[in-house]
């Protein structure tokens, strides 16, 4: 199965009404966002989708909503992050059901699995259903390591199309995980696209950043990969600042909702416990580095 999944593919921000319950009107709002920035996919239940905040009846009516707005026009990836096979596969296939064109999957974290037990799960989840499945290394939120090697093998299994590294140092990784894995396999990034220039230049074709500077990075990818690196570098520094504020642990979820706010994509900032909101410093801080960059409304 030939992959899909490449180029920019943001993770979708969830957002909330101030009484904490869905906005599925911000997320339309928001998603037609993504297609107007010239994405190339779309992706939910990711980290930056407080995914781990989510009922699995909201995870149908958010899924149903993106695959709404989209319309086929993009990819539609779906995050998987159950703790057992029988946990993922039950996300899989209700993604699956949703319209989902591929799953990005976790692998079991509150209890730590093998090198052979990853091997049968991402087995047994491809298996069970009929999309294509990328493998998430993110062993900052799982505590399982996958080895560039493991990796591989795991890009043996029928289904899986595309890997996203997020194990720092990300370029180097990406770079090993290039030099093992079919052409057929995409290799992408995240980490909020911290380092996609040296991840494209060490073989990555995507990356998956949160969702809220879509229209900023397209133009930088297109002139890296075009071969205009310079302008690449220098358009990628001013947008940097952001990047890196909208990782920081515990408050990410706010900081990528905020920025949303300001472009009149979403009405409020609620995140869900045991994501933070922004204090009154923070927020002072990121709008100082809206002030710098072209934002357009939404």
């Amino acid at each position: 199965m030939p992959h899909t999944v490449h180029g920019l593919v943001p993770i979708l921000a969830t957002p909330f009404d101030q009484d904490g319950s869905l906005d599925l009107a911000g997320l339309a709002r928001l998603t037609e966002f993504q297609l107007a920035s010239g994405v190339d996919g779309v992706a939910t239940f990711g980290m930056a989708s407080e995914g781990f905040a989510l009922t699995a009846e909201e995870r149908e009516r958010i899924l149903a909503t993106i695959t709404d707005v989209v319309a086929g026009a993009v990819p539609v990836v779906a995050g998987v992050n159950g703790t057992s096979t029988v946990t993922a596969l039950e996300q899989a296939r209700a993604a699956e059901d949703l319209g989902a064109q591929a799953l990005m999957v976790l692998p079991p974290f509150l209890v730590k699995p093998g090198a052979t037990q990853l091997a049968d799960f991402y087995g047994d989840v491809a298996a069970g259903t009929s999309v294509e499945i990328m493998v998430q290394d993110a062993p900052g939120a799982t505590g399982v390591a996958m080895p560039p090697p493991l990796i591989a093998q795991l890009c043996e299994l029928d289904r899986i199309t595309s890997v996203k590294v997020e194990a720092p140092p990300t370029a180097p990784k990406v770079g090993a995980v290039v030099e093992r894995v079919p052409d057929t396999v995409a290799v992408l990034g995240g980490q909020n696209a911290q380092f996609v220039l040296e991840e494209y230049a060490r073989g990555a074709i995507g990356t998956m950043p949160a969702c809220e500077f879509p229209d900023l990075l397209a133009p930088v990818l297109a002139d890296f990969t075009e071969g205009r690196r310079a302008e690449a570098r220098a358009a990628f520094a001013k947008l940097l600042p952001l990047v890196l504020f909208g990782l920081q642990s515990g408050i990410a979820w706010a900081v990528h909702k905020e920025v949303l706010v300001r472009r009149g994509l979403i009405e409020h900032a609620t995140v869900r416990l045991p994501a933070a909101p922004l204090d009154k410093a923070s927020r002072q801080s990121l709008h100082a580095i809206l002030d710098e960059l072209p934002l357009k409304a939404g």
